[in-house]
């Protein structure tokens, strides 16, 4: 009884840290992606066409290392250690962002962060998965999303203070700074995932498989096509900025729309993990995808003033 118990509270105890580790994630991606595109332009002085390479590049090494790392973990049935390698590197990669001021020295680190993002995410699902309990795993991931998104909005607001308190300074030291801060608070997630974070061992909670060509049929390769589809319309935040900062919006107040836009997903993040334990995950995906169509068809048609 005493076992039990006690594996309960290490199930419980490490989805409470990964909600933590999460959200200093999120606070410390949040605190850079909103400059990043200004940075990019004014600082470095990239054209846009090399902005959509290095940031479309990122966004494709994440999808790889999810793929890689997933299967990865699957063989050697540990998350843990491959969830703290890929955070170590998107700490290592923003901490290196405050002195890289070269477009290729920036898509290395950009690149860096973007390979310990992709292995990262995978693993720490499984462990959130392999941690919960079945009638409430939808609880689970959206405590996880929760604070995760509550960490992004914290981050523009702490950018936003920063490029105030920093405005004395001239951009490339001011933005150097600032991601120098954001990396030393990726820092925090290692010494959480380090100190706290448990490895689950013994449960099958159905995550490990062996890749076979007959998993690409039925249900799941149209669920494989339709994320195709989502990932190749899902465009980098940086064109998103960019298109606001088009339509006249000024760069200094970007970060707190992207506050805003923190703030709803994180009140929404619990409710709706609530919702698919109830109605189910399809269609919960369903209401979300229908959103997220509606908010890019209102970029595109988005009008300077």
């Amino acid at each position: 009884m005493n076992n039990k118990n006690n594996g309960a509270n290490e199930a419980n105890k490490n989805i409470l840290v990964l909600g933590w580790v999460a959200f200093f994630g999120g606070l410390s991606q949040d605190m850079i992606i909103p400059i990043l595109p200004t940075f990019y332009a004014q600082v470095l002085g990239l054209s846009k066409e090399t902005i959509g390479l290095i940031e479309g590049s990122v966004t494709t090494i994440v999808s790889i290392f999810r793929i890689l790392s997933g299967a990865i973990s699957d063989k050697l049935g540990k998350r843990k250690s491959i969830v703290f390698i890929g955070y170590f590197l998107s700490a290592i990669g923003r901490l290196l962002l405050s002195i890289s001021y070269g477009s290729w020295g920036t898509f290395g680190v950009r690149a860096l962060d973007g390979v310990g993002k992709g292995l990262k995410d995978a693993p720490r699902d499984a462990l959130v998965a392999q941690s919960a309990k079945k009638n409430n795993m939808g609880l689970s991931f959206g405590y996880q999303r929760m604070l995760d998104t509550l960490g992004s909005f914290v981050g523009p607001l702490i950018t936003t203070g920063l490029l105030v308190v920093l405005s004395k300074y001239a951009d490339v030291k001011r933005y150097g700074l600032i991601f120098f801060f954001a990396g030393i608070m990726a820092f925090i997630t290692i010494i959480l995932i380090g100190l706290l974070v448990k490895e689950r061992k013994g449960r099958d909670v159905g995550l490990k498989f062996k890749f076979d060509a007959s998993l690409l049929k039925g249900k799941f390769a149209l669920f494989f096509v339709v994320m195709l589809l989502f990932t190749l319309g899902n465009s980098s935040d940086a064109f998103l900025i960019l298109r606001a900062e088009n339509v006249g919006i000024n760069p200094i107040t970007i970060p707190i729309i992207i506050v805003i836009f923190n703030l709803f997903y994180a009140l929404l993040s619990v409710p709706s993990g609530v919702l698919s334990d109830r109605i189910g995950r399809v269609n919960v995906i369903r209401i979300g995808w229908l959103i997220y169509a509606g908010t890019y068809l209102g970029f595109a048609l988005a009008k300077l003033p």
